[in-house]
């Protein structure tokens, strides 16, 4: 394929915006190469400024979970622009779709709106830190939550990406009160609360962990995060950015049977327009201004566009059955692709949770942030470029999940597992 259009816009980019690109892993660094800059995309696929069409299997980071363009939240932006794009007071879809939201995910009676997942997973921290008066907080390695000081300590994929999983910028006053874990390893999630009694406010964790790949929980993992945070008078976060309304109506409380004390949301909450929350027992939220003592507030939360889009887009998520239907499409791409690069005897390891997955080349499972590192990036990088030239689009990272989106069909899944054993044939 031709990229002509796009690099000459890339090198218009670099001039006027950092790097050319307004998030990091968008520059192709970790790949190489020159990024491809979208001109429109529709359902299942991503049209570029050369003119190609790509299958995609990022879907916006996650939002687009019914495929872009979905007429429903595009009529309903249209509809609520024409009438005002922002106010910066209540309006009544935020109560609408706030309902909504309490509806479909257990445990939670209240919720917040923000205008980022970075902004809830900080908020959400904030809180716990006001409601149990402790300051520490618990994240473990790889996992990302966003960009705010506290969680830029080994954050995964951006940040590993880039080779800075330690910010500059990052105070230790910050860094100190940031204590690191292991993802899927309880023993040193209790030797840290062991080692820091009475003074850790929250374990802000990724139940299903995208930002090193896709990594599942052991079984028992996070059943043991809730026992020792009960025991310890800690609050558990889930950071259900792409977990929540992607795996389940519930997202992963529901899909794994597990009762977080906060929840933070993202991405399809928002329907693809810039959207963050987070959630718990009225107790808790209870606490938040201006109720109670800890400050939270945003110009643009809660405005009326994202709000319509949200609403329309949790309203067919809750009226139909898609999540089945999603993760028995990403079970045959998992079998197809396992299939080629078997029988082409690719190096590999598939992880998968309903419909994210992710490839790594390397022998071992992956279960961690170290495990995922011993991939193959030279391979990964090869996998890329060569699913790219033949019209598929994956993200341009080792570390990061695929999302696959309904408006996916048997075709072009076939069409991608014919790709990779072009690929490597």
């Amino acid at each position: 394929m031709i990229y002509k259009r796009s690099s000459a816009l890339f090198a218009e980019a670099e001039q006027v915006i950092p790097g050319g690109v307004n998030s990091p892993v968008r520059a192709f660094k970790a790949v190489g190469g020159t990024p491809i800059f979208v001109k429109e995309a529709k359902g299942a696929y991503l049209y570029d400024e050369d003119g190609n069409q790509l299958i995609d299997y990022i879907a916006s980071w996650g939002p687009m979970i019914l495929g872009h363009a979905h007429q429903p939240v595009v009529d309903a932006v249209i509809d609520k622009a024409k009438k005002g794009t922002s106010f910066g007071m209540p309006t009544q879809i935020e109560t609408k779709i706030a309902e909504l939201a309490v509806s479909m995910v257990p445990n939670i009676d209240k919720i917040r709106f923000v205008n980022s997942g970075t902004e809830a997973c900080m908020s959400a921290v904030r809180l716990a830190r006001g409601y149990t008066n402790k300051d520490k907080i618990i994240k473990f390695a790889g996992c990302y939550h966003g960009h705010s000081d506290s969680f830029l300590i080994q954050a995964g994929s951006g940040a590993v990406t880039f080779g800075s999983p330690n910010s500059p910028g990052v105070t230790q006053g910050t860094a100190k009160d940031t204590l690191l874990a292991k993802y899927n390893d309880l023993a040193n999630v209790e030797a840290l609360i062991n080692a820091n009694k009475n003074e850790i406010a929250c374990i802000i964790i990724e139940p299903v962990a995208g930002n090193m790949g896709c990594i599942p929980p052991k079984e028992g993992f996070l059943e043991g995060l809730r026992k020792l945070c009960d025991t310890n008078n800690i609050l558990l976060i889930f950071d259900e950015v792409m977990t929540g309304f992607r795996l389940a109506k519930g997202g992963a409380q529901e899909l794994l049977g597990i009762k977080a004390d906060i929840v933070c949301f993202g991405k399809v909450i928002g329907g693809g327009l810039p959207v963050g929350a987070f959630a718990a027992r009225a107790e808790i939220m209870n606490h938040l201004a201006p109720l109670g003592p800890v400050y939270q507030a945003g110009t643009l939360s809660g405005n009326p566009l994202a709000m319509a889009a949200g609403l329309a887009m949790l309203t067919e998520l809750n009226s139909g059955d898609i999540f089945e239907s999603l993760a028995q499409k990403t079970a045959y791409l998992h079998k197809g692709i396992a299939k080629v690069l078997t029988e082409l005897n690719v190096t590999h390891t598939i992880n998968r949770v309903g419909s994210m997955i992710s490839v790594h080349f390397c022998e071992d499972d992956v279960v961690d942030f170290e495990t995922s590192a011993k991939g193959n990036n030279d391979t990964f990088k090869t996998f890329f470029h060569g699913m790219l030239n033949q019209g598929v689009y994956l993200a341009p990272s080792a570390f990061e999940s695929w999302f696959l989106n309904d408006a996916l069909t048997y075709e072009d899944l076939d069409k991608t597992i014919a790709a990779c054993k072009a690929v490597f044939s």
